[in-house]
């Protein structure tokens, strides 16, 4: 993938979860109200979903450093995206356990699964960039 295309990919990610991170640090109620699925992981806790927020708006900020310094970024890289698979294993498990109701797998599937698919898809690209960095 031409390293343009990756840094696109990268800061539009990185954008989208700091505005996600920003909108359940600033707006707590109307975040948890909003997003499809959440109510069914209990009732709202503020103090979790800022720290939760926090963590997306530093995800996201992290994506736009490794698309400023596409070849020198890959170990920031690959924590992010683990962070990100991880998420998503954590959501597979509990629907597979029964913490979740299966109606997850399709609720789930455009902000916690696909985000976590792309970022393994790109992590080739990222490592190809990272290849000429003494890192």
């Amino acid at each position: 993938m031409k390293q343009q295309y990756l840094k696109t990919i990268l800061n539009f990610f990185g954008a989208t979860n700091v505005g996600n991170g920003l909108w359940m640090l600033f707006f707590v109620d109307n975040w948890f109200d909003t997003l499809p699925g959440v109510h069914d992981t209990g009732p709202i806790n503020r103090h979790f979903v800022h720290d939760v927020g926090l963590v997306y708006t530093l995800a996201g900020l992290a994506l736009m450093w490794c698309a400023y310094r596409i070849n020198s970024t890959k170990y920031l890289y690959l924590a992010v995206m683990l962070f990100f698979v991880g998420h998503a294993f954590i959501h597979i498990v509990e629907i597979l356990v029964g913490l979740l109701p299966a109606s997850h797998w399709l609720i789930d599937l455009p902000l916690i699964f696909v985000p976590a698919l792309l970022l393994v898809a790109l992590t080739p690209s990222v490592l190809k960039a990272n290849q000429t960095s003494n890192l």
